[in-house]
């Protein structure tokens, strides 16, 4: 896969102990192929930590700009992008293929992938995210509709939401 010219450069990323060893696997890869790593943990392999602890943040970083877009892992990715959409302007999705990786980012402006610790191996994990981070947001009228009606869910005044029952 190619990059494209300017490339998202600022990469933020999070995981839990379930994803710890592929996140390091990747900033490594990033660095080497010309981005900056932002590592918001944890920076420890801990098997008791809990993945909103350090996505969220790492999300929060997202939403206010301060990092180009977000790698976001977990054991499954699941929970990882469960705890990033929570976070008002963060686009995030559970990214398993190339070219969902390419299209949620050209139809959806994607900014946050969340990938499987325990689901995808490094090289797969690379060809994804490199095709995330070289794909661009097409601005087509319809998607840009879309997403207006999605950033209006977020702005609604009624913000109560049903727990889960534990």
């Amino acid at each position: 896969m190619t990059l494209l010219n300017n490339p998202p450069k600022r990469i933020g990323l999070a995981s839990d102990h379930g994803g710890h060893d592929l996140k390091r696997s990747l900033a490594g890869m990033l660095r080497d192929a010309g981005f900056e790593p932002i590592d918001f943990g944890n920076l420890q392999l801990a098997p008791e930590d809990d993945y909103p602890d350090w996505v969220v943040p790492m999300a929060h970083a997202v939403s206010r700009g301060e990092v180009d877009r977000g790698v976001a892992i977990c054991g499954s990715g699941v929970g990882a992008c469960v705890a990033a959409n929570k976070v008002p302007g963060v686009r995030a999705s559970l990214i398993l293929d190339p070219f969902s990786a390419r299209q949620g980012v050209e139809d959806d402006d994607l900014n946050v992938i969340c990938l499987g610790g325990l689901v995808a191996g490094p090289a797969l994990a690379w060809n994804l995210v490199a095709t995330f981070m070289g794909a661009r947001f097409s601005g087509a009228e319809r998607h840009c509709r879309r997403l207006a009606k999605v950033a209006a869910l977020e702005n609604k005044e009624n913000k109560s939401f049903a727990a889960p029952t534990c």
